[in-house]
C-alpha cells in the first residue's frame, strides 16, 4: 500500500514538474513574442519618423515609446534618436534599408534618456558617428544610469540585456553645431537645461522639420522627471521662433501646425508650476497642493496615472529650489 502511494506521488510531481515547465515555456513564448513592426512615416520630401507607443516602456513593446526620425541625403542617412533597445534600432535599420541603399552615417541624440538611447549600439556597429550634447558625459557616467540600465534588463527583457550597453557620442556638441551630409545642412542647438540637461533640438532648414527630443509631447502626458521647467517652457520659444513647418515630437504624432501643438506641452507645464507655486513657495504639504489642482483637463489623457502625481511632485520641489 506504501509502495502504491509512493508511485502516485511521484507521478503527482511528475506531472507538477510538467505543468510548471509548461507554462513557462509558453510565458517565455509569449515574453520574447517578437511581432511587434516599426513603420516609417513620410513627412517631408526626404524625411521619415517612426512613432512610439503611448504607452509605459516594457516587455511586451520593446520599450518602443519614443519616436526616432531619419533624412535620406545624397550621401548618407542621417538618424535622430536611436530607440529604446538594440532590438528596436536593428528593425529600423532594416526598414531604412528598405527605402534607401545609403549607409547611415549620423545619429544625433537629442537626450539620453533610456527610451532614446538604448539602441546606439546597433547604430554603432554599422558605422555612424554618435552626436550629442557635452552634458550627456554625465549622465553616461552616473550612478543613475548604471542603474536604471540594471533595472531595464529586466524590465524590457529580453530585448534589453547584458549585452546592452551606454554608448558615448563620437563628437560632443556645447551650444551649436552644424551637421552638413550630402549638402544637407542639420542645425544643432542645445536648448537645456530644459527636459534633460543635455537637450537638443535639430532643425533641417531644406525640410522645414524640426526634430524637437522631449521639448514636444503630443497626445500623452509629458514625463516631467528631474526638468527645469522655466527653462523648458523658454526652450519652447525657441522652436517656435525657428518657424518650422512641421515639428517631429519626441512622443506622439508629428505637428504640421506647430504653434498650436506646442501649445499643450506649454500650457500643461504651465499649469503644473501655477498649481504647485503657492504650497511649494510657502513649504505647504505637497499632497494638499496637489488634491487642490483641477486635472480635470489631462485626467483622461494616456499616462495620466503613471505620471501626473510624479511630474507635479517634481515641479513642487524644483520651484523650492529656484
Amino acid at each position: 500500500m506504501q509502495l502504491l502511494y509512493l508511485e502516485l506521488r511521484e507521478r503527482e510531481l511528475r506531472a507538477l514538474a510538467f505543468g510548471v515547465l509548461w507554462l513557462l515555456i509558453s510565458i517565455s513564448t509569449v515574453y520574447a513574442s517578437d511581432d511587434l513592426i516599426l513603420k516609417p512615416i513620410q513627412v517631408a520630401p526626404h524625411t521619415y519618423f517612426v512613432k512610439g507607443l503611448a504607452e509605459m516602456g516594457s516587455s511586451k513593446n520593446q520599450n518602443f515609446i519614443s519616436n526616432a526620425g531619419f533624412v535620406v541625403t545624397p550621401k548618407g542617412v542621417v538618424v535622430v534618436d536611436a530607440l529604446g533597445s538594440p532590438a528596436l534600432a536593428k528593425k529600423l535599420i532594416v526598414e531604412i534599408k528598405k527605402l534607401t541603399s545609403k549607409k547611415i552615417v549620423a545619429v544625433i541624440v537629442t537626450h539620453y534618456h533610456a527610451d532614446h538611447v538604448y539602441g546606439l549600439q546597433e547604430f554603432k556597429q554599422v558605422g555612424a558617428k554618435i552626436y550629442a550634447q557635452g552634458e550627456g558625459r554625465n549622465y553616461i557616467s552616473s550612478e543613475t544610469a548604471k542603474q536604471r540600465l540594471i533595472a531595464s534588463r529586466t524590465d524590457f527583457a529580453p530585448w534589453v540585456n547584458a549585452s546592452t550597453h551606454l554608448i558615448s557620442a563620437d563628437v560632443w556638441i556645447d551650444q551649436s553645431f552644424t551637421l552638413t551630409v550630402g549638402g544637407i545642412e542639420f542645425k544643432i542647438s542645445r536648448v537645456g537645461p530644459a527636459h534633460a540637461p543635455e537637450d537638443l533640438i535639430i532643425y533641417v532648414p531644406s525640410e522645414k522639420v524640426l526634430f524637437a527630443g522631449d521639448l514636444v509631447f503630443r497626445g500623452r502626458i509629458p514625463f516631467v522627471g528631474n526638468a527645469d521647467s522655466k527653462g523648458w517652457l523658454q526652450a519652447l520659444n525657441e522652436i517656435e521662433s525657428l518657424n518650422p513647418s512641421i515639428v517631429i515630437p519626441g512622443h506622439g504624432a508629428p505637428s504640421i501646425n506647430p504653434i498650436q501643438d506646442i501649445g499643450f506641452t506649454r500650457e500643461y507645464l504651465q499649469y503644473l508650476r501655477q498649481s504647485m507655486a503657492k504650497s511649494a513657495i510657502d513649504m505647504d504639504p505637497f499632497e494638499e497642493a496637489y488634491q487642490r489642482a483641477d486635472w480635470s483637463e489631462y485626467e483622461g489623457m494616456p499616462l495620466f496615472r503613471a505620471a501626473n502625481r510624479m511630474n507635479a511632485y517634481n515641479v513642487y520641489l524644483s520651484i523650492q529650489a529656484e
